[in-house]
C-alpha cells in the first residue's frame, strides 16, 4: 500500500470512528467495489506496437453512478487510483451531488506521444473499458495529464460503440460538443470561492490578504486568477521550474500568459526568483493553496509553513501527521474533498445539461457552481465549529469526513446494504 493510499484509509478510519459508524460500514467504504485493469495495444506512428497499462477503479455507488477523472501519468499506480477514487466518493457525497466515486488512468507520459498516438491511446482506453462506462454507470472526466480534447476523442469513441451521440458519458468536453465553458476553470474558481469563505470566517475578510499558490497548472492558475479578482494579493506562485515571490503582488494574468507560452513560471519578468518549487509553501502569506500534487506538506517541512489558512487545491497535499501539527498552531486546513470539488460539481452540471440536451449560459452556470460551493463550505464550517466546541474533532477534515460518510451510510442503510 502506497503512503498516499494509507493516508486516505487512515482518514476513512478516523471518520468512521468519529461518526460512530459500525465496523461493517468501514469494511465496505474502505475498499473499492470494482477494479478493472486493462492492456491497451497502440500502433504508434513509428510503426512500433506499444502496450500500455490502464485502470478504472469504481469505489462506491451507494449515492449514484461512479464519477471521477482519468489520469495519464508515467508514475501512476493502482494504489494511487484507489486512493483517488476513495477521495472522489467523499467529495461527491460532501457536495451533495448524486454520484459515487471512481478514478482511472494510464501509466504513460502524454508529453512523449504525438497527437496522433495520443488520440489512439484515448480511443483504446475507451474500447478496453466500454462495458463498465455509461451515462448512468460511470462518467469520467479529465485529471492530471488529460484535457478536454482527449475527452472529445473518448466521447466520440464511446458514441461509435453505442451507435448514437452519448455526450453525458464524459464531462469537461469542449463547448462545441456539449461541454460548458465554466468547466475549464471550475476547480480553481471553486478553490477561490472556498478561500474567500474561509477568509471571511477566520481572517475577517479576503480584501488585501496575501495568497501563495504552489502549483501553477489549471487549478493553480485559476485559483490565483479568481482570488485576485476577489480582492486578495497573490504574492507567490510556483511550478517545477521554481518559485516567483513578490510581496507587492504578482500580475496573475501576465503570469498565466508567461506560463502558458514558455511553460515556466520562473520566466515571469518581475519579483524574486527561487529555484525551489516548494518555496511557495513557506513564504509569508495569509492563505496557502497547495495546488500541485499529493504529499507536499509533511512532517519534514510543516514547520516552515507560515500561512493561517491552507486551502487544498490538489488531492492529498497535506499528510495527516502534518495536518495535526498545523492544527496545533491554529492553522485552518480546508480539506481537498471540500476545497477542490468545483471541478466535479461543474461536471455534474454539465452532465445534467447533457442528459436533458439543455444549455445554461456561462454566467448562469458559474452562479450555480458558486452557490453549491458556498453552501458546501458553510455546512462543513457549521459542523466543524459544532464538533470542535465539544472537543470531538480537531480539524475541518474531521467534520467533512463525518458529513460525507453520514450521507453514504444512510444511502447504504436504506438500500439494504447494511
Amino acid at each position: 500500500m502506497s503512503s498516499f493510499l494509507s493516508d486516505v484509509i487512515k482518514n476513512i478510519r478516523r471518520g468512521c470512528e468519529l461518526g460512530g459508524f459500525p465496523e461493517e460500514f468501514y469494511e465496505l467504504v474502505s475498499k473499492p467495489e470494482r477494479i478493472v485493469i486493462v492492456k491497451i495495444p497502440v500502433k504508434l506512428s513509428d510503426g512500433k506496437l506499444k502496450v500500455f497499462e490502464g485502470y478504472r477503479v469504481q469505489h462506491n455507488s451507494a449515492l449514484g453512478p461512479y464519477k471521477g477523472g482519468i489520469r495519464f501519468h508515467p508514475e501512476l499506480s493502482l494504489d494511487d487510483d484507489i486512493a483517488l477514487a476513495t477521495i472522489m466518493t467523499l467529495k461527491n457525497s460532501l457536495a451533495g451531488i448524486p454520484y459515487g466515486g471512481a478514478k482511472g488512468g494510464v501509466k504513460v507520459n502524454p508529453k512523449e506521444l504525438n497527437v496522433k498516438d495520443l488520440e489512439a491511446l484515448c480511443r483504446g482506453y475507451v474500447r478496453a473499458l466500454k462495458d463498465v462506462l455509461g451515462e448512468y454507470l460511470d462518467i469520467p472526466a479529465p485529471d492530471v495529464g488529460t484535457t478536454s480534447q482527449m475527452m472529445a476523442w473518448m466521447f466520440d469513441e464511446y458514441s461509435k460503440f453505442v451507435g448514437r451521440n452519448a455526450p453525458a458519458v464524459f464531462t469537461a468536453k469542449p463547448p462545441i460538443i456539449h461541454g460548458n465553458p465554466v468547466r475549464e476553470y471550475a476547480t480553481g474558481f471553486g478553490c477561490a470561492v472556498i478561500s474567500k469563505e474561509a477568509a471571511e470566517k477566520y481572517l475577517g475578510g479576503l480584501e488585501g490578504r496575501r495568497v501563495s499558490i504552489q502549483g501553477f497548472g489549471n487549478t493553480g492558475q485559476w485559483h490565483a486568477y479568481f482570488i485576485s479578482k476577489m480582492g486578495a494579493k497573490v504574492v507567490a506562485i510556483s511550478d517545477t521550474s521554481g518559485t516567483v515571490y513578490d510581496p507587492e503582488g504578482i500580475d496573475v494574468e501576465l503570469a498565466m500568459k508567461v506560463k502558458n507560452t514558455t511553460g515556466k513560471v520562473i520566466n515571469y519578468p518581475r519579483g524574486e526568483k527561487i529555484s525551489d518549487p516548494q518555496a511557495a509553501l513557506y513564504v509569508d502569506a495569509d492563505i496557502l493553496g497547495p495546488d500541485a500534487i499529493e504529499r507536499q506538506i509533511t512532517l519534514e517541512n510543516v514547520g516552515k509553513v507560515k500561512a493561517k489558512i491552507v486551502v487544498e487545491g490538489a488531492n492529498g497535499p497535506t499528510t495527516p501527521e502534518a495536518e495535526l501539527k498545523l492544527t496545533e498552531r491554529n492553522v485552518i486546513v480546508v480539506p481537498d474533498f471540500l476545497a477542490n470539488a468545483g471541478g466535479v460539481v461543474m461536471s455534474y452540471l454539465e452532465w445534467v445539461e447533457n442528459l436533458q440536451w439543455y444549455i445554461w449560459d456561462e454566467e448562469e452556470t458559474k452562479k450555480k457552481l458558486e452557490d453549491i460551493m458556498r453552501k458546501n463550505f458553510l455546512r462543513t464550517y457549521k459542523k466543524f465549529e459544532e464538533l470542535r466546541s465539544t472537543g470531538k474533532v480537531k480539524t475541518m477534515r474531521d467534520a467533512a469526513l463525518v458529513l460525507a460518510l453520514e450521507r453514504i451510510y444512510e444511502a447504504m442503510k436504506v438500500r439494504g446494504w447494511l
